[in-house]
């Protein structure tokens, strides 16, 4: 029986990537970007990575990140099966806040 499982890491090896050059990928929609982001991170939202995905680097390790985890699976596993090397951050944005990691709030997140 050969059970998928989606590569993940936890956050503290998340940021560790990073600072070695990984590509920090959110896939959270923009109103979840606008109110809360990673530092860094290319917004492609899960529902235009079909479409989008062409503009990411292959030569690159990704990291994926959503909310809680649960769609950044899906668009690693996406983008595993299209060539990429793409790893899903365990817990998403809430473990990522959880262990006080950076964040920036609110910008461009203004009433009209």
């Amino acid at each position: 029986m050969s059970e998928h499982t989606t590569p993940e890491v936890d956050v503290q090896e998340t940021q560790r990537r990073i600072e070695s050059g990984a590509l920090l990928v959110d896939v959270r929609e923009q109103d979840e970007y606008d109110t809360v982001r990673i530092p860094n991170t290319v917004l492609i939202p899960l529902s235009e990575l079909q479409e989008r995905y062409s503009e990411l680097p292959k030569d690159r390790d990704l990291v994926i990140h959503c909310r809680s985890g649960k769609r950044s699976a899906k668009a690693t596993d996406f983008l595993n099966q299209h060539g990429y090397n793409a790893t899903n951050v365990a817990g998403g944005i809430l473990a990522w806040e959880q262990q006080e990691l950076p964040v920036i709030h609110g910008e461009g997140n203004e009433d009209a």
